[in-house]
């Protein structure tokens, strides 16, 4: 199984960050416009998030896996809930390569696998270098164009 670059820990940090700040800030509002909140409970709601963010960044990193075996590619992720996905080879549509500016910023790309059916009809592999998702999406490229050979009638 093959795990995720190092640096994705740091966009998934920065989305905690994010989200108690904007917990800080709708605390603020209400302690400004609605009922006083203490100053203490409003600092410590923030770091709490803040710290649950940082660790389920860290936890997250550990768990999530790929790997590309004959038949599928395998993933593993989740930490509340291990979720364990297989994605057969020959119900890949098309596959994306895809880096907004924050992973760009970070040397960091996703690969997205676009599958038939309608219940989660796409897979994403975040925290990829450039390099890997290319490989990794031309190798599943020829993977579902060889499966699709081998499924033909």
């Amino acid at each position: 199984m093959e795990s995720l670059n190092p640096r994705i820990r740091l966009l998934w940090i920065a989305q905690g960050v994010l989200v108690a700040a904007v917990l800080g800030v709708v605390l603020a509002a209400v302690d400004q416009w609605v009922r006083p909140v203490p100053t203490v409970a409003l600092g410590a709601v923030v770091a709490l998030v803040l710290g649950a963010g940082t660790l389920y960044a860290i936890r997250l990193y550990q768990i999530w896996q790929f790997e590309l075996q004959n038949d599928a590619l395998y993933l593993e992720r989740g930490v509340v809930t291990l979720v364990e996905t297989a994605v057969p080879f020959v119900r890949v549509q098309h596959v994306d390569t895809q880096f907004g500016p924050i992973e760009r910023a970070l040397g960091l790309s996703s690969v997205v696998v676009y599958t038939a059916g309608s219940r989660n009809a796409d897979v994403r592999i975040p925290g990829l270098t450039p390099d890997r998702a290319r490989e990794l999406q031309d190798a599943l490229r020829d993977l579902a164009i060889e499966s699709e050979a081998d499924d033909a009638v």
